[in-house]
């Protein structure tokens, strides 16, 4: 099965996620578009992994963990207690499966699009910020100028996005999944 074309990918996510999460899958896919063209990466994975990353988010918690460990993905600690960050690596599965997705770059942006990973590579960096960026997201006091770091320094976009995370989970109490704070002391020592 090759990759669908973007007209099946609208038509099958318009089914699958809810009306908020479509209208966000296209406005990450938008802003990871315009990122690889200022980057120098395939605008075209950028495109398809922007549409696809959420393609699992609206699956139930519960069903999330069930569904990891029925197709033998890994599933850590802080996943097993919060299921909802497993969606990354269910979008990644089922891009391969149901869309297409061969491409390891995509189906990578895709599993790390919540959690990153230490040095990522650059179509990882942009979707991870799209999804933190893209046109209708909420506003929070320090999006103006993280869009702008988007455009300007990917490394230093990383780690502000990533302490913004950290300290919004620390404040609310919610488990934090390991991998979000190796990535966050990765780019920490990486604009030091």
């Amino acid at each position: 099965m090759s990759v669908m074309d973007r007209d099946s990918i609208i038509e099958r996510l318009q089914e699958k996620l809810t009306e908020r999460r479509f209208i966000h899958s296209v406005g990450v896919e938008y802003t990871a578009a315009c990122m690889a063209y200022k980057f120098d990466v395939d605008a075209q994975k950028a495109r398809i992994a922007g549409l696809l990353h959420d393609c699992a988010k609206c699956i139930p918690r519960e069903e999330k963990l069930r569904k990891a460990e029925k197709f033998g993905l890994p599933v850590n600690d802080s996943e097993r207690e919060n299921p909802d960050l497993l969606h990354g690596k269910l979008g990644a599965y089922y891009a391969r499966k149901r869309y297409g997705v061969e491409d390891p770059e995509i189906l990578s942006a895709i599993t790390y699009h919540t959690t990153g990973h230490p040095n990522m590579s650059k179509l990882d960096q942009i979707i991870f910020i799209a999804d933190f960026i893209e046109p209708n997201r909420k506003m929070i006091p320090s999006l103006p100028e993280i869009r702008r770091e988007a455009f300007t320094d990917l490394d230093h976009c990383m780690m502000h996005i990533l302490k913004n995370t950290l300290d919004y989970l620390h404040q609310r109490n919610v488990v934090i999944d390991e991998m979000t704070q190796k990535t966050y002391d990765f780019y920490r020592e990486e604009t030091l």
